[in-house]
C-alpha cells in the first residue's frame, strides 16, 4: 500500500512552523511560476498540536503538494489548539478572505455543521480531513479506515497477551481518544469487535484532547482500582496516550510492562517499541493522506470533481471518500515500513539509548 517517500526538506518544515500557532488565521503564499495563472485560495485547518503529526507532517506535506500542483495558489493555515471557538474564528476569517476551498480537520466534528453551512452559502466546497464531519453534506472526506485501525490494535493486543499466556489471568485497561473526535468511536468499535468476550476490561476511559497527561492520570486511577499485578494489557488509541500510560506504570514500579498499543508511529513510540516498552503502533501514511487532500483542494479550485473511491454515511448524506489503509507495526516490522518509507531515518531512531535495540532489529 505504501509507496516509498522521503520527508520534505527541513527548510520547508521550518517555513511551515513559522505561522503555525497564532491566535488568528495566518497565511503563506506560494512562489509564482511562469505561465498562465491557475491560482486560488485554499484554507487548511488542523485541530491541535499535542499530537506530533499535525505540525510535523500534515501541514508541511499538504502545503508542499499544493505548491507543486498550483504555484499560484495561496494557502491560509490555522491550528485551533483544541479550541472549537478558535477554530470557528479561523474558518470565518478564511471565508472573509474569499477562500475557494476549506480543508477542515475539526476540533469537534459533531458541532461544525454550521461552519460548513456558512461555506456552502458562499459556494465554498469543504473537504473533511481525517475526521468525519456529521450532520451536513459536503464535497469530500479523506482519512484512514478507522474501524480497521481499532481492529488491528485489538488483535495485536490479543496476540501479545496470548503469546505471554496472560489473556485469562487479569484485566485490560482501554484508553480511548477524545469524545469529540468521531474517529475515536471508530477505533473503539474496531477494538471491541476483536476483544469483546475474550478479555476482561477492568477500566475504560475516553480522553479529552487526546491528552498524554490525562492518559497518565487515567492509568494511575486504573492501577489503584485494579491492582498493579492484575493489569495484563493496555489498549491505547494513540502513541501520545501510550506514553502517558507507560509513565504511570513506571511510576507505579512495574518491573515488566504489559503489552500496550498505539497509533501514529511517533518517533518516541517507535523507540519504545524497539526497547520493548510499547508493543506496537499503527503506521499511517500521512503523506498520502495530506497529498490526497491537497490534490482534491486544488482540483476544486479549478471546478473539477474527482471521482471518489468510496462513500461514507455521516448521518445526513453519503460523502464521497478516500479511505487509506493502516499498517500494524511491531518491532520486527519497523525496518521494512517506517524506515523503508523514509518516515524516519535510521539515525533519527537509533540514538545512543536505542542503538543496541536498533542493531537487534537490523536497523542501522
Amino acid at each position: 500500500m505504501h509507496r516509498a517517500w522521503r520527508l520534505i526538506p527541513a527548510a520547508a518544515v521550518l517555513l511551515a512552523a513559522a505561522c503555525g500557532n497564532s491566535s488568528t488565521t495566518t497565511g503563506t503564499t506560494a512562489t509564482q511560476a511562469d505561465g498562465p495563472r491557475q491560482g486560488g485560495t485554499i484554507a487548511l485547518f488542523l485541530p491541535e498540536s499535542k499530537t506530533t503529526r499535525y505540525e510535523a507532517f500534515d501541514r508541511p506535506l499538504f502545503e508542499a503538494k499544493v505548491k507543486a500542483l498550483c504555484p499560484d495558489c495561496k494557502v491560509i493555515y490555522g491550528n485551533a489548539e483544541q479550541d472549537a471557538a478558535k477554530q470557528q474564528q479561523q474558518v470565518e476569517a478564511a471565508l472573509t478572505q474569499d477562500a475557494d476551498v476549506l480543508v477542515l480537520d475539526a476540533v469537534d466534528a459533531n458541532a461544525v455543521a454550521p461552519l460548513v453551512n456558512q461555506a456552502r452559502q458562499k459556494k465554498v466546497p469543504v473537504v473533511a480531513y481525517d475526521r468525519l464531519i456529521s450532520g451536513i453534506d459536503y464535497a469530500y472526506y479523506v482519512s484512514f479506515n478507522n474501524v480497521r485501525v481499532g481492529e488491528m490494535q485489538g488483535q495485536a493486543l490479543l496476540d501479545a497477551m496470548n503469546a505471554k499466556g496472560t489473556t485469562a489471568k487479569g484485566q485490560i485497561v482501554m484508553i480511548h481518544g477524545s469524545p469529540t473526535d468521531p474517529s475515536s468511536a471508530d477505533y473503539k468499535k474496531g477494538a471491541k469487535s476483536v476483544l469483546d468476550g475474550k478479555v476482561k476490561v477492568g477500566r475504560e476511559f475516553d480522553t479529552p484532547d487526546w491528552s498524554p497527561d490525562k492518559a497518565q492520570q487515567q492509568m494511575e486511577q486504573a492501577i489503584t482500582a485494579i491492582g498493579r499485578d492484575q493489569i495484563v494489557g493496555v489498549l491505547s488509541a494513540n502513541d501520545g496516550m501510550a506514553g502517558g500510560a507507560i509513565a504511570a506504570m513506571k511510576r507505579a514500579g512495574y518491573k515488566e510492562l504489559p503489552p500496550i498499543t498505539g497509533q501514529d508511529a511517533e518517533l518516541a513510540a517507535v523507540q519504545r517499541i524497539l526497547t520493548g516498552e510499547q508493543y506496537m503502533t499503527i503506521y499511517l501514511d500521512i503523506r498520502r493522506e495530506a497529498e490526497k487532500a491537497a490534490e482534491l483542494a486544488v482540483a476544486l479550485t479549478r471546478g473539477e470533481q474527482p471521482a471518489a473511491t468510496s462513500k461514507v454515511n455521516n448521518g445526513m448524506a453519503d460523502i464521497p471518500a478516500f479511505l487509506l489503509d493502516p499498517i500494524a507495526v511491531t518491532a520486527d516490522k519497523i525496518k521494512d515500513t517506517i524506515v523503508k518509507d523514509g518516515f524516519y531515518k535510521a539515525d533519527q531512531i537509533c540514538t545512543a539509548e536505542v542503538k543496541a535495540a536498533c542493531a537487534k532489529a537490523g536497523i542501522e
